[in-house]
């Protein structure tokens, strides 16, 4: 068994999966719906985004962890290009920031470590 795709819920396809597309440097595969849409990442990673009329309120069970070379750099462009910043962690020397994208699901964001 592996994981064929990661899929994430919203309330209008097009956009999320636009969204998802710039922020991660990766398009939209040919054949989006309005049910259904995904991308692959550079890192081969596939995102899916399926339509949901009543998104599950509350916290997200499972998120995506996004890794970068530029921590700083990269947070502020998040955040102008509309996600939310949650808050910063550090847990035994290693630090990350959860965001939400403009949908509200969560995601964390934290530097490459060696």
């Amino acid at each position: 068994m592996s994981v064929d795709v990661v899929t994430i819920d919203t309330t209008d396809v097009a956009v999320l999966s636009a969204w998802w597309a710039e922020q991660t440097g990766s398009r939209v595969r040919p054949g989006a719906t309005t049910s259904f849409a995904m991308i692959d990442d550079a890192s081969g990673v596939r995102i899916g985004f399926r339509y949901v009329a009543d998104p599950t309120p509350g916290k997200n069970r499972a998120h995506l962890d996004l890794v970068t070379d530029d921590y700083e750099a990269e947070s502020v462009r998040l955040q102008a290009a509309g996600a939310t910043l949650v808050g910063r962690y550090v847990v035994d020397h290693y630090a990350w920031s959860t965001f939400t994208d403009p949908e509200g699901n969560e995601f964390c964001l934290s530097a490459r470590r060696d």
